[in-house]
């Protein structure tokens, strides 16, 4: 049972050896599963061998292993020492070696003699998956690189590779000396070689040596596979791995972000010049010539190279993208100075002109053909030849016609650079965004696209065969519907959809590698993609303002008169459409922003009829809600009044399934109220003690009294004037009344007892923080975290069913509750329920406040 691909000889002798010949041989016995049997037709010619399992010194402790060798039904025995097993090699039974440890010496004996092992979790695995024993000729301890074909490149030291080799066989990986197609991984120690230059154009994953290393810490992990994704993920070689940086002819900003970007992704950046340097990165439309000349080692590349490695995810080979030098001015002024003087200089140049001229006339009557107009080529009952001077109505007209198809261009330009190659399969370093972030970021471009190319083509054929009378409007209104049906989706969702790509750029270096190489295009005009993305909410505009520029020029007896006035209309309910649906869009993100921000908000906050009116921050006067001088936040809304409280203790950031991490929530649930609650709003007067308070009085449907709660404005906008209005006007919609303003009271603070003067005083702080410790004492005190009225009423009850008074112990316990919230005994100005207040200094009361009782 020799192997001839073991990486270490009796004699211990390291032979690196290619393990593909064997390893094919064993590809082919089961080209699904090594963990299968042998083919059907070897079973039915060879006579089965029972296997039998040795459990070798502590694998024959593993109660989970001697449960999954029952499972499958599979004999064992437990042994110390090889001896007491005699001969091994029984032409009766296939005998396998369970062994805990592959750094043990008896592992060391049972490979010399050229035996099966294996490790726990492979037996643990074929239990779990229902599976034999595998056939391996190698020691296999688990299956964590099962079908992995591994090659090697950039490493020196052979004791290294022997080791790494060895443990991806042990994980059952399998080794390729050469690079072929078959090559799952390369496991790469430097980014030159022709290796890498291979796998990185096949897209293969690269990965450093430490990725083996960590997976062999997780060989007791059943369910642990190393091509995992994001485990592999954590081990890959950077794109400028052994690269050193510089970087001439760049902005200062764009230089500081180069440089960023080079060490992120695993390089260094030296200054122009350094000797040490390995790459210098050239801006090609300011730099014609090098201030030096450059060593032989030294490659000279584009800027290009440098964004589309960091997109690839990989290093990109040089040759594509090298720096070219411009000609000399001592060349050029030769050859100016030659072409000059020869005999036929005065022809070259008239004929020059004569081609200019020319093109400058094609330039100026497209869209028609450059060359040979239709009604030239082939005249046409339906086609005019055109006058020299045409209509200002048709000068207009062609405007349109041109600004029409330049869109058109701005839009292919967009889905052919940008989110054509970002859905592509396949691409090299994986996915660049996910696709939702594509579907965010264009929404329905592709749409637009297709109803302004029809548009474009309607428009041609009108200026090809231009009449007078032609209709200009009807291609406008003959496309109305489907412009209202795609626009809306894009508009109302462009602000996400900029966020996105300003988000994505920031968390994905290869998202900006991939906007920075298609930036510099010709196509996209050195413009971003933010920018083209706004022309679809520019352009609906832009033609109402060119039709009405063409209403102007056409005679009040054309036809199109009033179609054209039709066609602008049509727009306009477009347009108005728009604002209304990205109206009520924000509103709705409103609406989850507060969800997402509010602690404990009730599910039944949202609604389709509701919408955020505004939002208030505050200080409580009083102890009704919350604690007097704590932060409170009023969401006013159409029909109801959210409630919340700073949180003293801010939960964990949440998470959506698309990985998009929320603030944590800052506010906690109060209570949610129905505007029609509110019976009063009081206008607090302005005083030395008192600035910008105001108080609502309110009757919640489970109280038979009027409460009062008083807030403090602690922001200038809006003013409380507005907002007392906003607020009773949203009241009185609620309650359907028309005489908002009759809902504003006027009063004193001495009236209502709010005071504000002290809410920032070292006091006030100090009664606040005692209050709060307070709280958490009686709670920690207490038995069941319930309130004292709520224990007390329980005691009560079970007293009364007994029949005899509380026992000493319930005493107690109600004193020990009395004594511990003393401690919030600290006098501080609270509110009392109305009716007392005004019992108490009715005859302070101005003829207003009266009608509060």
């Amino acid at each position: 049972m020799a192997d001839s691909s073991t990486l270490v000889s009796e004699t211990g002798r390291s032979l690196l050896a290619d393990s593909s010949v064997l390893d094919s041989k064993i590809i082919e016995t089961s080209k699904e599963n090594v963990f299968r049997a042998t083919v059907l037709d070897v079973e039915e010619e060879m006579p089965q061998i029972e296997t039998r399992v040795v459990l070798v010194q502590e694998a024959g402790k593993h109660e989970e292993l001697l449960k999954a060798l029952e499972e499958i039904k599979t004999p064992y025995i437990k042994t110390d020492t090889i001896e007491e097993l005699g001969d091994s090699d029984s032409p009766e039974f296939e005998t396998i070696f369970v062994v805990s440890d592959f750094q043990a010496p008896i592992f060391s004996n049972l490979c010399r003699a050229d035996c099966r092992v294996i490790g726990p979790p492979v037996v643990l695995h074929c239990a779990q998956k229902g599976e034999p024993l595998p056939f391996s000729c190698r020691p296999l301890y688990c299956a964590s690189m099962l079908n992995l074909v591994l090659c090697f490149t950039g490493f020196r030291k052979k004791d290294e590779l022997v080791k790494l080799v060895t443990l991806v066989h042990h994980m059952g990986g399998i080794i390729r000396r050469d690079f072929s197609s078959k090559v799952t991984h390369l496991v790469a120690n430097s980014t030159h070689g022709d290796k890498f230059r291979i796998a990185v154009s096949l897209g293969v994953p690269i990965v450093k040596a430490e990725w083996i290393y960590k997976a062999w810490e997780k060989r007791n992990e059943i369910d642990f596979c190393a091509a995992d994704d994001d485990f592999r993920n954590q081990f890959k070689v950077p794109p400028f791995q052994d690269c050193m940086l510089s970087f001439l002819g760049f902005s200062d900003d764009e230089k500081a972000n180069m440089e960023e970007m080079t060490e992120m992704q695993g390089g260094h950046y030296l200054p122009v010049g350094d000797e040490r340097c390995t790459h210098l990165v050239v801006e090609e439309s300011t730099v014609k010539d090098l201030p030096f000349e450059p060593l032989k080692k030294l490659y000279v590349v584009k800027q290009e190279w440098f964004w589309g490695s960091i997109q690839m995810d990989a290093r990109a080979g040089e040759s594509m993208y090298l720096f070219e030098k411009s000609e000399s001015p001592d060349f050029k002024k030769s050859v100016s100075l030659l072409s000059l003087s020869t005999p036929n200089s005065n022809r070259k140049r008239r004929r020059l002109k004569e081609t200019l001229a020319q093109l400058t006339r094609e330039t100026d009557m497209s869209p028609f053909p450059p060359e040979t107009p239709k009604s030239c080529a082939r005249p046409s009952k339906n086609s005019t030849p055109l006058p020299l001077k045409q209509s200002a109505r048709w000068q207009v007209a062609k405007e349109l016609y041109q600004t029409e198809s330049n869109y058109v261009d701005i839009l292919t330009t967009i889905i052919q650079l940008f989110q054509v190659p970002l859905e592509k399969e396949g691409q090299l370093g994986g996915p660049i965004l996910a696709q939702e972030e594509i579907k965010t970021i264009f929404g329905s471009i592709p749409d637009i696209l297709d109803v302004h190319t029809k548009i474009k083509e309607d428009l041609e054929d009108l200026m090809i065969n231009w009449t007078e009378s032609k209709s200009i409007g009807d291609i406008i209104l003959k496309y109305s519907k489907d412009l209202l049906k795609t626009y809306p989706p894009f508009v109302n969702f462009f602000e996400m959809s900029k966020e996105t790509i300003t988000r994505c750029e920031k968390q994905k270096p290869r998202f900006h590698a991939f906007l920075k190489i298609n930036q510099a295009k010709p196509e996209c005009g050195r413009q971003s993609l933010a920018e083209l993305l706004i022309r679809p909410v520019q352009r609906l505009p832009s033609v109402a303002l060119l039709l009405n520029d063409i209403k102007k020029h056409t005679a009040e007896e054309n036809p199109d008169k009033i179609t054209l006035e039709r066609a602008i209309e049509s727009l306009k309910e477009v347009m108005t459409h728009i604002n209304e649906d990205k109206r009520k869009t924000e509103a709705q993100r409103q609406f989850f922003d507060v969800v997402y921000e509010v602690d404990g908000c009730p599910a039944n906050l949202l609604s389709s009829h509701r919408s955020l009116v505004q939002r208030l921050e505050t200080v409580a006067l009083g102890d009704d809600l919350c604690d007097r001088g704590e932060q409170v936040t009023l969401f006013l809304f159409n029909d109801c009044l959210e409630i919340a409280r700073k949180r003293h203790k801010v939960i964990g950031a949440f998470k959506s399934p698309h990985g998009h991490t929320r603030p944590p929530a800052s506010l906690k649930h109060v209570v949610l109220m129905p505007l029609s609650q509110i019976k009063k709003v009081l206008d607090i007067r302005e005083t030395e003690d008192c600035q910008k308070a105001f108080a609502l009085v309110v009757r919640p449907p489970t109280e038979l009294n009027n409460k009062l709660l008083s807030f403090q404005m602690t922001t200038e906008d809006p003013c409380k004037e507005d907002w007392l209005k906003m607020l009773c006007r949203h009241v009185a919609n609620t309650i359907c009344k028309a005489d908002a303003e009759n809902l504003i009271y006027i009063a004193d603070p001495d009236s209502v007892e709010v005071n504000t003067k002290d809410m920032d005083s070292t006091l006030s702080r100090a009664s606040r923080a005692i209050k709060k410790t307070s709280k958490k004492v009686t709670r920690a005190f207490s038995f069941s975290k319930t309130p004292k009225r709520a224990l007390r009423r329980a005691l009560m009850s079970h007293s009364a069913t007994e029949g005899r008074s509380p026992s000493s112990n319930e005493s107690f316990l109600g004193s020990r509750l009395s004594s511990t919230s003393s401690l919030a005994s600290v006098p501080s100005p609270s509110l009392v329920s109305l009716p007392s207040i005004f019992e108490r200094r009715s005859h302070t009361l101005s003829r207003s406040t009266t009608h509060l009782i």
